[in-house]
């Protein structure tokens, strides 16, 4: 009898590990992924070799340049999913009920994509067990999400940059065991206070929306965040010194109007509402508050004081804003785009590589090399410079946060001061670790030749195990994206600016602030379609860009633009010249609107044009006047162009910059000749 029971026991066990190794989810992958270019069944390839279909754990695909739409439904059949990484892709549509559906599914992360619509839940009945505790959905094009709060487990929320113009909800009181929130530049509304009893809250990111609330009474528990960002809202309240020197001024930067007690604030921090009454050179003297009471003293010295008081403050009052405009200009005139040397520390040899490298978004990557000097930097312009990927560690202070410029689809971008001053931007690509060393030296040196005023070529590259970092020159005026929408616009920016950055270059007069904001904005889209001109027509055969995007646009001190990440290896897969045109076309809208170049802003526009009622989608901060309207209507029609659903009905890059020289020639460059 105990022998029938063993025998019993191990054929249970067996069937148990057979139905285990028997798994359909190689099936229901398939089956999600079928509309999705780019994806390939093979990266799931049996890591068990004692069981035949072993079950799917991780689906772990961030920078595979995927591209279309998942059918989300198979993916809630899979037997024992936790992870799902699709991050930095291009993948399209909306996320289904079925994604939250899944009971084994821990984290979710498919930030940085082209995801739209609602964020569809599922019934709260369905989700009470969910075991969730990440999830992060940030950089698509979300316009609304429904129901979040029965996700008990749930310690990360990153929603942010989309744009779902909503009030914040009510049910963000239940996600008690938040530990990281982000939902800054979401354009939401409403009051804080649903968040306000997140107590293990340690990292808080609102900025950028339209919020509301009581500092510090709407708010967690001050004591035990970290990290603290309001920027850019509709704040009122009071706070202490201590509070500013915790999250540091940036924190507050026109937050609404707040109280600064004990604290000689700057314009910078002691930020007011738009309809705030109160001047902000108007700055209380910190000592009011500490003034001793004392006997009264006679009528005379009581006026005579009163007088010396009033008379000390008006004259710090109109003094001091005036001095600091002075000098603000006058350093500007001096070194209008100064760069700053990042802080280098030297690298102590601790161990023997593979060396690893932490970005600000918790990613790493890996140079798997013993020894850092072993990996040389290869400079086309400068090529007896003796330089190592050592000398990549120090000048970026061990590739650390503080030197991190942005982390793109690309991959993370760092600066860097090299050894005879030389400023650069160091890329490491992603996706391209399968490259061999003479297959990426080959790429970098074709791309090397690719010169145009307009084009941001890599100045060097260095190959350190599989990893490949490219270089290119450091532009101090950031890209085209930041100039869109991070900067302020209009008069006051041009105030802010010293006024020599506006004169003409022939030296006759100045152009008005009304039209240097269009004629600028003209001249940035000639410069960007001469280089897409070049690309796709100097050479025999087409070069595709890939990914034209603001961001990969940069801007010279005259604001000439040059194109960066020109025909970068993971971009080259399924690009065409008429996507460049159409990137392009989406650019300029962006250009003329200043709205986000998203599906809906082209489809909107397009509807506009094509009922003659294109100036009503022109941004008003361009001050629209007479002749100019005109000029900027028919830049819109180009767009409207470039943009068509059909490729084939797209024009080239040689007719689009014939379009737009004839638009009107732009005033900076009367005595330029445009070519390609």
């Amino acid at each position: 009898m105990k022998a029938l029971l063993k025998f019993m026991i191990v054929i249970s066990l067996f069937a148990i590990a057979e139905s285990k190794c028997n798994s359909k989810d190689n099936i229901l992958l398939s089956k999600a992924f079928a509309s999705v270019s780019g994806f390939n069944i093979a990266w799931f390839k049996n890591s068990q070799p004692n069981c035949t279909n072993p079950p799917i754990l991780e689906i772990k695909l961030p920078s595979r340049n995927l591209r279309g739409t998942i059918s989300w439904k198979f993916l809630r059949n899979m037997s024992n999913l936790q992870t799902i990484d699709l991050s930095k892709n291009y993948l399209t549509g909306s996320v289904s009920s079925a994604l939250w559906s899944i009971q084994t599914l821990v984290e979710i992360n498919v930030s940085k994509n082209r995801l739209g619509g609602s964020v569809e839940l599922p019934k709260p009945e369905i989700v009470k067990s969910s075991a969730i505790r990440k999830i992060n959905l940030s950089f698509n094009r979300f316009k609304n999400f429904t129901f979040l709060s029965n996700f008990p487990y749930l310690t990360f929320l990153d929603i942010s940059h989309n744009d779902f113009q909503v009030v914040l909800p009510h049910w963000f009181i239940n996600l008690t065991k938040l530990e990281i929130l982000n939902f800054s530049n979401c354009n939401i509304s409403g009051n804080l206070k649903p968040i306000s009893g997140l107590s293990h809250l340690k990292y808080l990111d609102v900025s950028n929306n339209h919020l509301t609330g009581n500092f510090p009474a709407d708010f967690p528990q001050l004591g035990n965040l970290k990290f603290l960002n309001v920027s850019f809202n509709n704040f009122s309240g009071e706070m202490n010194s201590k509070t500013v020197k915790k999250f540091d001024k940036s924190s507050f930067i026109h937050a609404g109007n707040f109280k600064i007690q004990n604290y000689t604030a700057t314009p910078a921090l002691h930020t007011r509402s738009h309809h705030s009454p109160t001047p902000p050179h108007q700055i209380p003297d910190k000592n009011i508050n500490f003034i001793k009471k004392s006997k009264p003293k006679s009528k005379t010295k009581t006026v005579v004081l009163a007088l010396s008081l009033a008379s000390t403050f008006l004259v710090l009052a109109i003094g001091v804003p005036t001095y600091c405009v002075y000098k603000k200009r006058k350093m500007a005139r001096e070194n209008k785009w100064a760069i700053s040397k990042p802080i280098q520390v030297p690298f102590r040899f601790e161990k023997s590589g593979p060396f690893s490298f932490e970005t600000e978004s918790g990613s790493s990557w890996v140079a798997d090399i013993k020894e850092p000097s072993s990996a040389p930097v290869v400079m086309f312009e400068k090529p007896l410079m003796n330089l190592t990927f050592k000398d990549l560690i120090a000048a970026t202070s061990h590739f650390g946060k503080e030197s991190l410029l942005a982390e793109g689809r690309c991959g993370p971008v760092y600066r860097a001061v090299l050894p005879g001053d030389l400023h650069v931007a160091i890329k490491v690509l992603e996706n391209v670790r399968d490259l061999s060393h003479d297959e990426a030296v080959a790429i970098f040196e074709d791309l090397s030749r690719l010169k145009h005023p307009n084009l941001l070529p890599i100045s060097g590259y260095c190959i350190a195990g599989k990893e490949k970092l490219v270089l290119y020159e450091y532009m101090a005026n950031g890209d085209l994206h930041r100039w869109l929408h991070e900067l302020p616009t209009g008069v006051s920016n041009v105030e802010d600016w010293s006024t020599d950055t506006w004169e003409l270059k022939n030296g006759s007069h100045s152009v008005s602030p009304e039209k240097l904001e269009w004629h600028t904005r003209h001249r940035i889209a000639v410069g960007i379609a001469r280089g897409l001109a070049y690309l796709h027509h100097a050479r025999s055969k087409a070069v595709v860009h890939g990914h034209l995007v603001p961001s990969n646009v940069l801007l010279e001190d005259d604001f000439e633009p040059r194109i960066a990440d020109c025909a970068l290896i993971q971009d080259r897969i399924g690009g065409s010249t008429e996507a460049d045109v159409y990137n392009f076309g989406v650019m300029l809208v962006e250009l003329l609107t200043g709205k986000p170049g998203s599906h809906e802003t082209v489809n909107w526009m397009r509807r506009l044009v094509k009922d003659g009622k294109g100036e009503n989608a022109l941004n008003s901060s361009l001050r629209l006047d007479g002749d100019l309207v005109s000029e900027m209507v028919e830049c819109l029609r180009i767009g409207y162009l470039c943009t068509a659903e059909a490729p084939g009905k797209r024009p080239t890059m040689r007719q689009v910059l014939g379009l737009l020289k004839d638009v009107h020639p732009n005033p900076l460059e009367l005595t330029q000749q445009f070519s390609y």
